[in-house]
């Protein structure tokens, strides 16, 4: 092979590398200049596309399998997930879709980081179908034996098996009453003075919040709070309880976004502890700001609004 030829062979190759790396320059930098408009702006330019709010991750599951031959249910449960969930999830870690609410399950505390629920007042209306009392508190088997709490676990233990998603949330079929009776879904709590007692105040105003607002979205959750020991450091400390070594939360939030019929936003938090009070206390005593909430929880709830959209935060105008 002559000089010339392979001279010319050698210009053609370092035309084509040269070529390519201009041109993978280039597509980077356009790259890099979209991600920073998106990110600076918080408006993602036009080559991003908005994806629906349902969980993606490997860490999704459905609590019930659903059978490859029965598309149609399966697609009403993922119609369900998206009207629960319809301003954002709070955090995607083993996510649990039920036929009415969604949970996010804590493998290590055996406890739910949060349960989502989607109220209105067909809902919570009265149902002489649906019977609570044949409901049975029974274990998730979605989730692996290594990480499930047990009823045993509850048993002695002078806590109450705590609803999460209240039973009186889901009273358009038995089959909804029926799945807030997984103990993924239950949480240590005290019994009187607090589960049978506050804590149910709290639930039923929700409840009753679906009298003046068509849609009331909720989620509610555990807090393991620090507190100030005799040394003057802060420590956080919690019980645990049974051979699976469920977790007693020190106290329970409750996050609250209310939909208007002309379309407007408000919202309500609260944070109880898990302790008897006093009848006496109203639940406002419980108001807290959302944020602290959401920094206690190291969760983002309804990050789809912008809190400057809302019409009320806990009753006072934004």
């Amino acid at each position: 092979m002559s000089s010339r030829n392979v001279m010319s062979r050698l210009l053609v190759l370092s035309s084509v590398g040269f070529g390519g790396y201009l041109t993978g320059t280039y597509l980077e930098r356009k790259r890099l200049t979209i991600a920073s408009d998106y990110i600076n702006t918080g408006k993602a330019a036009e080559s991003f596309c908005s994806k629906p709010g349902l969980p993606i991750f490997g860490t999704v599951s459905a609590a019930t399998p659903i059978p490859a031959d029965s598309p149609p249910s399966a697609m009403v449960n993922v119609s369900r997930v998206g009207q629960i969930m319809k301003y954002g999830f709070p955090g995607l870690d083993n996510v649990r879709s039920f036929d009415d609410y969604v949970l996010s399950y804590d493998r290590r505390t055996r406890v739910a980081h949060w349960v989502f629920e989607h109220l209105t007042p067909a809902t919570v209306k009265h149902n002489d179908a649906v019977d609570r009392a044949k409901c049975d508190f029974k274990p998730d088997e979605s989730i692996h034996p290594f990480f499930r709490s047990l009823n045993t676990d509850y048993k002695g233990s002078g806590f109450d098996r705590g609803h999460l998603a209240a039973a009186g949330n889901h009273r358009m079929e038995q089959k909804h009453c029926d799945q807030t009776f997984y103990l993924t879904n239950m949480a240590p709590q005290v019994g009187v003075g607090f589960n049978r007692d506050k804590w149910n105040d709290l639930e039923r105003y929700v409840r009753k919040l679906t009298k003046q607002y068509p849609n009331v979205y909720c989620c509610t959750g555990p807090l393991y709070l620090p507190r100030r020991e005799d040394d003057g450091k802060l420590y956080v400390k919690y019980q645990v309880i049974g051979s699976n070594n469920v977790a007693v939360p020190t106290h329970f939030y409750k996050v609250i976004v209310m939909e208007t019929s002309d379309g407007k936003l408000e919202m309500e938090s609260y944070v109880l502890p898990n302790q008897k009070i006093d009848n006496g206390t109203p639940i406002t005593m419980f108001q807290v700001p959302p944020e602290t909430v959401e920094r206690a929880a190291g969760l983002l709830f309804f990050d789809k609004l912008a809190r400057n959209k809302l019409a009320k935060i806990n009753g006072k105008k934004v």
